[in-house]
């Protein structure tokens, strides 16, 4: 791949992410400094990300697919984004806020796969190559949030400027996308189903006693998984922890360390030992966030950020690789894509509705008993836990590159 090309795909990748970053993290907080809003209608709003899941499949398997290059859909999709965000930073009430916010992940959650598609597109070994692309996705996240924390928004209380920051980002995303390598549809001229949309192909894979209960602990982890990014950045503002969502980025880094470790624990571990130390993690995170505080405890906080690397590639990359290897070829893009539908979609759906409902149970007159909130998350993640060590039964082990357990990130949705 020429160098051009690199640098073309690695700044698509840093771009798509820096925009959702740049907002996704401190929402929580923005939309607590609006007068009347709930700690329920925060969950809905986070709940919009899981909706734009639910519906990002058809649009890009009956419309980017088939009938236009990914690249064309992705700067169209950017631009309306840009304005839709703009729109968003001077709205002032709930009940306006949710639709607009609806529409915009409506079209953003599709360009997660279209990014993919573009780079898929130009390069010629995808298990070497792809994830040091990818990764600038995860550093343009990053970068979004030490912007905050240097710009200080969170202390002026003017975390509307995430969405203008956001826009403005959009829309030279959006322009910049008519500049990269062409990707024609894959697709036109033939016949896509609901099925294959849904990843429903791959539905035979359940009649496997070990993949059912791997599908089901998968659904059930979102549960958790929803607290941390709905709360935190609420839960450390309240504490006054002075710049959160630049703390928070320390998880990503974690996760980009944690990364380069997998090929080391995975060969020596094995599928089942490693979900089990990534569920251990998230009932660990939960706890030291339960009893951490600013004072003696603060290291409690780092560490429940720090924790995210474990938490997310120990269980969900590793979920990755296992679906990948028990699919095989002719059903992997299906099961990939019943994994994400039912996990992003389906479970932390959920899990924002559910972390709205305890968070507003425990609201008190000075913000929130947060000890008793991550309790519950800490419990979810434990009984999740015992059901699948209880279950699911030990394969052999399977040894992996360190490409491959690169590629497991460099596909993942969320970082």
């Amino acid at each position: 791949m020429k160098f051009s090309t690199r640098l073309l795909l690695s700044a698509m990748m840093f771009l798509n992410f820096f925009i959702w970053g740049a907002w996704y993290v401190t929402m929580g907080t923005y939309l607590k400094s609006i007068k009347g809003v709930t700690d329920v209608q925060v969950g809905i709003a986070y709940g919009t990300q899981s909706l734009g899941a639910i519906i990002a499949p058809f649009i890009i398997g009956l419309i980017a697919d088939r009938f236009f290059a990914a690249q064309k859909i992705l700067g169209i999709l950017h631009i309306v984004g840009a304005f839709l965000l703009y729109y968003i930073s001077t709205i002032d009430n709930f009940s306006n806020f949710y639709p607009v916010l609806l529409l915009y992940m409506i079209l953003f959650m599709p360009t997660l796969a279209l990014v993919n598609a573009v780079s898929f597109k130009q390069i010629n070994n995808p298990e070497k190559e792809f994830a040091n692309i990818r990764v600038w996705g995860t550093v343009g996240w990053i970068v979004a949030g030490l912007i905050i924390a240097w710009l200080a928004w969170e202390q002026k209380n003017t975390l509307i400027q995430t969405f203008r920051l956001a826009a403005i980002v959009s829309l030279v995303m959006g322009l910049f996308s008519f500049a990269l390598p062409d990707t024609p549809p894959p697709k036109s001229g033939t016949k896509t189903t609901f099925r294959e949309i849904l990843g429903l192909d791959a539905i035979g894979l359940l009649k496997d006693k070990n993949f059912l209960v791997f599908f089901l602990s998968s659904i059930l982890i979102c549960i958790p998984l929803a607290f941390y990014y709905q709360e935190t950045n609420i839960f450390l503002n309240e504490l006054k922890v002075e710049g959160a969502a630049g703390k928070m980025t320390l998880g990503q880094m974690s996760e980009l360390g944690f990364l380069f470790l997998m090929p080391f624990f995975f060969s020596r571990l094995g599928v089942k030992k490693m979900l089990l130390i990534g569920m251990a993690a998230w009932v660990l995170r939960y706890l030291c966030f339960g009893f951490g505080d600013t004072g003696s405890r603060m290291w409690m906080l780092y560490g429940g950020i720090i924790l995210h690397g474990i938490c997310y590639d120990f269980f969900f990359i590793t979920g990755q690789i296992y679906t990948n290897d028990k699919a095989g070829d002719k059903f992997r893009s299906s099961a990939q894509g019943m994994i994400t539908l039912a996990t992003y979609g389906v479970g932390m759906l959920i899990g924002f509705w559910i972390a709205g409902l305890v968070a507003e149970k425990y609201t008190t007159a000075n913000g929130h008993d947060w000890k008793s909130i991550w309790i519950v998350p800490a419990v979810i993640s434990a009984m999740v836990f015992l059901l699948y060590a209880l279950l699911f039964k030990d394969e052999q082990k399977k040894r992996l590159s360190q490409a491959e357990a690169k590629t497991g990130l460099a596909t993942s949705p969320i970082t």
